[in-house]
């Protein structure tokens, strides 16, 4: 997806809000889950039930019933970033969703459109399919599998809304129960982020895990990386055929993502990406470690 000149100018307005105005500031400090900022969920719709992503010796892969299909784009990734902010708010793995789906979607940076391929359609089908998801994560060395733990996102939920007049609220709020396993992994090892930068990158999930990525690895790293584009095409782009069109589209995204986020120091070369030690994204919380 290229950027038009709207798309830019509207980026470039929505950084320099970040920029003169810390995440805790604005209250605008949230969260992911690590292990889905080191491997992701797909970009697009693909065929079967199962997915699977490499980041060097760790391996995720998601399951979803097959009448359901995976969860996939960027939706999944809004929701995911805010329930889990939610959770390490909460410390309780039941979020409220609330009473109205239109102030919901508002939380999510979504207008609510109707039809076949609106915004209220695809949320919820993308609600179902992330809800329905189990994700199992492996370490392995040596070709030995060292570690893996898995879990489902959600033992359970309940959408009362009436998607036909998302402003209607409704007598009950609508809820999701994160599975015990999901709501551990998410307060053991969050990962901070701004909310403002998702919304402003939801066009391109691609552009989502890499801001959600670069903002944990830059959190801890003490001296330059140099990530070969082969690897970084098994943990982002695994549905390229070619890596030099992977390496494109990661370029693409990777000036948008920099907009937002200008403190992150990288180069590039034509086998990999160099990341150098750099400011964390979120200044006010401690560095992470790992």
């Amino acid at each position: 997806m290229t950027m038009n000149s709207y798309n830019l100018n509207k980026l470039i307005t929505e950084a320099l809000v970040i920029e003169a105005e810390s995440a805790k500031e604005a209250g605008a400090i949230g969260y992911m889950a690590r292990v889905l900022t080191q491997a992701t969920i797909p970009h697009k719709k693909v065929e079967g039930n199962e997915f699977s992503r490499s980041n060097g010796i760790f391996t995720l892969s998601i399951i979803s019933p097959s009448r359901i299909g995976l969860p996939h784009g960027s939706i999944p990734r809004l929701l995911l970033a805010w329930l889990t902010t939610e959770a390490v708010r909460t410390k309780q793995n039941e979020v409220i969703l609330g009473h109205t789906l239109s102030k919901f979607m508002e939380n999510l940076g979504l207008i609510p459109t109707g039809g076949r391929w609106g915004t209220i359609t695809r949320l919820r089908q993308q609600m179902q399919k992330l809800f329905s998801s189990s994700v199992n994560c492996i370490y392995e060395e040596k070709k030995q599998v060292s570690s893996e733990i898995g879990f489902k996102i959600a033992s359970e939920y309940h959408l009362w809304w009436e998607p036909k007049n998302p402003e209607q609220s409704t007598l009950w709020q609508s809820t999701v129960k994160l599975s015990r396993d999901f709501f551990d992994e998410i307060i053991d090892r969050p990962v901070p982020i701004d909310m403002r930068a998702l919304k402003a990158l939801s066009r391109s999930p691609l552009a989502l895990d890499i801001y959600c990525w670069l903002t944990y690895r830059l959190s801890y790293l003490k001296k330059p990386s140099s990530i070969p584009w082969k690897a970084l095409q098994l943990q982002f782009g695994a549905d390229y055929s070619r890596t030099r069109d992977f390496r494109n589209k990661f370029l693409t995204q990777l000036k948008s993502v920099c907009l937002i986020y200008p403190e992150a120091k990288l180069d590039t070369n034509e086998n990999s990406l160099i990341l150098k030690p750099s400011k964390s994204h979120i200044q006010s919380l401690p560095k992470l470690s790992g």
